[in-house]
């Protein structure tokens, strides 16, 4: 007999899964300093506008591709084009979420050792610097949490598409939504956060340059886990009855809402206490917490910031395992249970060089990058555009744009998929892509 394939019970099972997927630490932490360090609102403007034209169309593509094939990213496109090279796209998607997930979690470990860092208080003199660059210098602590955060995605997992995913994003994303409007309440209630969100709000395009809009179409791509097989194996399990494009519109829009958000709980407490909008990546885990030092229950608030962080990397954590895991289970007949135990260890394993990049590998480097950021270089600059490059092409040009309006048709639903997807995903989608990935390799190898 042959099983049946698991099947989110709801749309909206799905969509918070998706959503969660896409809501990750691209949403909170990197948005956030990315908008700082590239003129605040203009540069808003300019990611809605990428989420649109680039976002929403390839969003849709990849939930086409699983729902119509029920398979892994590597099945799917060896279904929908047998005998071809083209199951390699899937391929560099599992790749991608290997490598993706291995260095993930050393981040994500960082944001659970904080929130208990933050229920010890943290008080104005503290030297918020010196503590973030003692962790992760030190040895076996952010291996423990590594390890912790794995564990709690492998568990989740290994329970299943219903009881697993399904039932904890149930819990997950409602609670993320809830922390960050608490901390957006707080923030932009404080004296003086008018001006954090006259920053936010105010084009300011005379600071908008050729990277301001790589940087925001590149923001864009990432945060909605495309190229990397999530969407797709997400997709694989949706009911051929459950329309794809307004799903595929919830999920974006539920990604963007929060990465929207994030901004209003951090620019108006930043700019309220006096401190840099721009402090780069040390934002999230240097700066907010000599932000949170200066508030009345500055702690409580550290913690749920903290505490939220961790959620939106567990949500993304749980569909990059998924992708792994549906590929054993699907091509290779693992048991689901073995599949996730053996990948969870391997996953493990390989981001422990991220980490000691920082104390006994510090001598290692690429380019003058160290190791997490060189697992960061091979899966964000080559693996994940360049995937997402390609399903847009096999979109429009194999599969073709005609077939692709068809099956996103089915069943019909309140968006009409007609001549203005073919033109984005054959010509818009793939060009920008191309040239981040280019300018952003050229840069990496000319310093």
């Amino acid at each position: 007999m042959v099983k049946m394939r698991e099947q989110w019970t709801t749309s909206l099972a799905f969509i918070l899964a998706a959503a969660g997927s896409a809501v990750g630490l691209g949403n909170i932490w990197r948005f956030s300093y990315v908008t700082g360090t590239n003129g605040g609102a203009a540069f808003v403007l300019i990611y809605l506008l990428a989420i649109i034209l680039i976002g929403y169309p390839l969003v849709m593509t990849e939930i086409s591709i699983g729902r119509k094939t029920q398979k892994n990213p590597i099945g799917a496109f060896w279904a929908m084009a047998p005998n071809t090279p083209w199951w390699l796209i899937g391929a560099m998607g599992v790749s991608a979420g290997f490598v993706i997930l291995s260095f993930y979690s050393i981040v994500a470990g960082w944001s659970l050792a904080y929130i208990f860092k933050s229920l010890s208080g943290f008080t104005s003199d503290m030297d918020f610097a010196g503590t973030f660059v003692g962790h992760i210098t030190s040895v076996w602590p952010p291996i423990i949490w590594h390890a912790i955060f794995i564990g709690l995605t492998l568990a989740i997992i290994s329970s299943g598409v219903v009881n697993g995913i399904q039932r904890w994003v149930k819990i997950l994303m409602p609670s993320l939504f809830i922390i960050l409007l608490i901390l957006v309440l707080r923030s932009i209630t404080l004296e003086g956060s008018a001006s954090g969100i006259s920053f936010y709000l105010s084009p300011r395009f005379g600071d908008v340059t050729s990277q301001t809009f790589l940087a925001a179409i590149g923001q864009a791509f990432f945060t909605l886990s495309l190229g990397m097989g999530a969407m797709i194996t997400y997709g694989s399990y949706l009911k051929k009855s459950d329309p794809v494009p307004t799903n595929a519109g919830w999920v974006v829009g539920l990604d963007t809402v929060v990465a929207i958000l994030a901004g209003f709980a951090i620019f108006p407490a930043v700019f309220a206490l006096g401190f840099d909008p721009a402090a780069g990546p040390g934002l999230a885990f240097i700066t907010l917490p000599a932000v949170f030092a200066e508030l009345p229950a500055g702690s409580l608030f550290g913690f749920l910031f903290f505490l939220l962080l961790a959620v939106a990397a567990l949500t993304s954590a749980i569909s990059l395992l998924e992708v792994i895991v549906a590929w054993l289970v699907d091509e290779k007949g693992w048991s689901r249970s073995s599949a996730a135990v053996f990948m969870g260890i391997a996953i493990f394993l390989m981001g422990i060089p991220c980490t000691l990049g920082y104390n006994l590998l510090g001598n290692i480097s690429f380019l003058g990058m160290d190791i997490l950021d060189t697992y960061d270089f091979v899966a964000s600059d080559i693996l994940l555009p360049l995937g997402g490059m390609m399903t847009a092409i096999f979109a429009g040009y194999v599969w073709t744009s005609r077939k692709a309006c068809k099956e996103m048709n089915t069943p019909e639903c309140v968006i009409f998929v007609g001549t203005w997807y073919g033109f984005l995903i054959r010509y818009v989608v793939p060009v920008p892509i191309a040239v981040i990935m280019i300018v952003g390799l050229y840069q990496k190898f000319t310093g």
